[in-house]
């Protein structure tokens, strides 16, 4: 199936399941429409002569992939569609070369889905008990994932999910004090917060607008991303979702700085209309258009884009 087939039917079976409301935004829905113009404002500079055929292999850390394309964090929905879901989207996702990235809460079978093999993120909502914040921290660790994150966009919580409070930079130096692997803090969406993730000393950032469920008018990403590179200053890796759909989407976000692109609802849509090999064409249909259009923007690798090949 290609991208669009995949899309539709993933669409057509949710709806059919009744699951259609993990895939809507809060308030006005202003988020997900923004989402969905914001790609259309981008065309690219091709460079034909002198190009070189382009690597989508990446780097990330210490985290070699295929892809810069992996899993925006969630865990919830992923098992309403498919009761071995998150298996067959772990095992997806290692055959692609990409990387894997769970919500709250922590899923039962977290150490079954290590045992597959591909790099693994745990993020973790800012709780308002925070030793349960600490208490899923050690959990994820034990279980021996790649990185652990806190969620700092769901101060207040999300669409589903309450008890969060925002939580301070002391407390996010404390936790990146405790724990013993790469921290990210996922949500970073200004300059101010790029800012204090640097002062928390967080190993990676991402930035979103976590799926249109948090607040409403929330710009998108790439709207913020000059300020918050300029900020970052390739300190540390960047991570960018929100309505990526298509490898010109990624190289896009590459190309505004990013390091690497989640992605969300493409995963449930794969997953809902193919099972495993469906989350599997999502992502290396993606990196076959992206690879493509590296080649004719010049652009050797995912480390080589720039805003250059942007109109």
């Amino acid at each position: 199936m290609t991208l669009d087939e995949i899309y539709q039917k993933g669409a057509e079976v949710m709806e059919a399941k009744g699951l259609t409301y993990n895939l809507e935004g809060v308030g006005t829905g202003f988020v997900l429409r923004h989402n969905e113009e914001i790609f259309k404002s981008y065309m690219f500079r091709q460079r034909a002569i002198n190009s070189v055929e382009a690597t989508t292999r990446t780097r990330l850390l210490d985290v070699e992939l295929e892809v810069p394309i992996i899993m925006s964090s969630m865990t919830v929905p992923i098992p309403q569609i498919e009761e071995d879901g998150l298996l067959k989207v772990a095992r997806a996702l290692k055959k692609a070369g990409s990387m894997m990235s769970l919500g709250t809460p922590i899923p039962s079978n977290l150490r079954e889905l290590v045992e597959v093999g591909v790099p693994l993120i745990q993020t973790i909502k800012p709780f308002a008990d925070r030793s349960i914040v600490m208490r899923m921290i050690s959990q994820a660790e034990d279980a021996g994932v790649t990185w652990v994150g806190i969620e700092v966009d769901a101060g207040l919580g999300t669409r589903r999910v309450r008890g969060c409070s925002p939580m301070s930079v002391d407390e996010l130096k404390e936790v990146k004090q405790k724990v013993s692997r790469p921290l990210i803090l996922k949500g970073i969406l200004s300059s101010w917060d790029a800012e204090k993730a640097l002062e928390v000393g967080a190993d990676v950032i991402v930035v979103s607008s976590h799926g249109a469920h948090t607040i409403d008018y929330l710009p998108h990403p790439l709207d913020m991303m000059d300020e918050i590179v300029k900020v970052i200053a390739n300190k540390i890796p960047i991570i960018v979702d929100g309505g990526f759909r298509r490898g010109t989407d990624v190289l896009k976000g590459l190309a505004f700085g990013a390091q690497a692109i989640g992605l969300g609802r493409p995963i449930l849509y794969g997953l809902a209309a193919d099972g495993e090999e469906g989350v599997k064409t999502i992502i290396t249909e993606m990196a076959d258009e992206l690879k493509r259009t590296m080649t004719m923007t010049g652009v050797k690798d995912p480390a080589s884009a720039h805003k250059g090949i942007i109109v």
